[in-house]
């Protein structure tokens, strides 16, 4: 039995009840019937192991990731990006980032700590830069979290924002006590939501639990139309999105007034940039209004990151070089100066630390000077104000970050639009 069948084995177990009907659902803005929303209900983890079982692309990455470890792999992936801005004769990202003047990357004072707390997640996206799925197993534990709220309480300086990201980080058992113990020390807190872990048994209650500590949901919604929400994040993803959404607007969260904020993401289905953020927030807007009665924030406009799985869907498809060529030929000096590595700190599954969440996949780990060589852990540091003036670790995957808009977890950096 292969490991996908294990895991689906044990998917069913823990599932409630099996689908109760069949078909495509189409929703419009009347509710769902009694028949849709049971089948809403229900888990999709048996329905994301069924399709990993059948993408042969992800099989056959999976059983070298088995063979060959992950960091032979990214090794290996790093070679491969390197090589096309070799036969492209673009020199070091850093190199590139001084001809254009951008002030020199160095850590400035921490203002958002973003926690990582698993990989394990409901869908399988095909852009994911983390590779989740509900096959990963690594999760942060009690010890490591309490650490990471230690270093809130007695060294945060001028940290405003805990930014909680996976996986699906609400599946975590320590997402719950991240978010009470950082709420209760006045921080606001952002919850990194795919949507369709709101209708995962056990999750009934998380829009209310969301709502009552005031969380900002920065959910993701790669388009507005079925179609190709699904082909990037697996099948019936958007409906299950759309009554995510519902859920999410029933309490509160993005009507007009409510101080409840319900930004949605959008990334790319394709190599290519993401598009003017007004403009295409406009079109959100009328599209989900009309369509589903939807209200929502804000929308936040992301690149895909030439790493992990969205590097395998370019190099599968002979992308990988037209693409990095993109990212060059559109590096933005204004969106340089905003990346989110100066004010962020990034903390993977295990506690270590990290200049940005895109370093942490690839296991660049923040460097201090003066210390010993090995992963820097939050246990390694009595308060987050010692990170502050140390050297960004760079490699060439940080063109990704700089390119048009740019990219920050918060969206395009203002600068970068005006």
């Amino acid at each position: 039995m292969c490991p996908y069948q294990r895991a689906l084995g044990l998917a069913q177990q823990h599932t409630r009840s099996p689908l109760p009907c069949t078909g495509n659902l189409v929703l419009r803005r009347r509710a769902p019937t009694a028949c849709a929303a049971a089948q809403l209900r229900t888990s999709l983890i048996p329905q994301t192991l069924e399709e990993l079982e059948h993408d042969n692309e992800g099989r056959a990455l999976a059983e070298r990731l088995a063979s060959e470890g992950q960091a032979a792999l990214t090794r290996e992936e790093r070679r491969a990006r390197q090589r096309s801005l070799d036969a492209l004769g673009v020199p070091p990202f850093l190199a590139v980032a001084r001809e254009h003047g951008v002030t020199p990357l160095r850590r400035g004072e921490a203002a958002v700590l973003q926690l990582n707390i698993g990989l394990y997640c409901n869908q399988a996206c095909s852009h994911c830069h983390v590779e989740s799925s509900p096959l990963r197993t690594e999760a942060m534990d009690a010890t490591t979290a309490a650490r990471c709220i230690e270093l809130l309480r007695s060294g945060r300086a001028g940290v405003h924002t805990v930014d909680l990201t996976g996986g699906a980080p609400e599946i975590n058992p320590q997402f719950r006590y991240l978010v009470r113990e950082a709420r209760a020390l006045g921080l606001e807190v952002i919850d990194r939501c795919n949507l369709t872990v709101l209708q995962e048994p056990g999750q009934e209650d998380l829009p209310a639990f969301l709502a009552d500590h005031q969380v900002r949901v920065v959910a993701s919604l790669p388009c507005y139309t079925p179609s190709n929400v699904d082909a990037q994040r697996g099948g019936g993803v958007f409906q299950r999105s759309i009554a995510g959404l519902r859920a999410l607007n029933a309490v509160g969260y993005g009507r007009p007034g409510s101080a409840l904020e319900l930004d949605l993401v959008y990334n790319p289905g394709g190599p290519f940039l993401a598009p003017d953020q007004a403009t295409l927030e406009a079109s959100y807007r009328v599209e989900l209004r009309e369509a589903f009665g939807i209200e929502f924030s804000r929308l936040l406009c992301l690149n895909n990151m030439p790493i992990k799985r969205y590097v395998d869907f370019l190099l599968r498809r002979g992308q990988l070089q037209e693409y990095m060529q993109l990212l060059v030929k559109s590096f933005n000096p204004a969106a340089a100066e905003g990346v989110m590595c100066r004010d962020t700190v990034s903390v993977g599954w295990d506690g270590r630390v990290y200049d940005c969440d895109f370093n942490q996949q690839l296991a660049l780990g923040l460097r201090l000077p003066g210390r010993a060589a090995g992963p820097l852990t939050v246990f390694d540091v009595a308060s987050l104000d010692e990170l502050t003036g140390a050297p960004i670790v760079c490699d060439n995957h940080c063109f990704g970050c700089t390119a048009g808009a740019g990219f920050g977890c918060q969206g395009a950096p203002e600068a970068a639009t005006n």
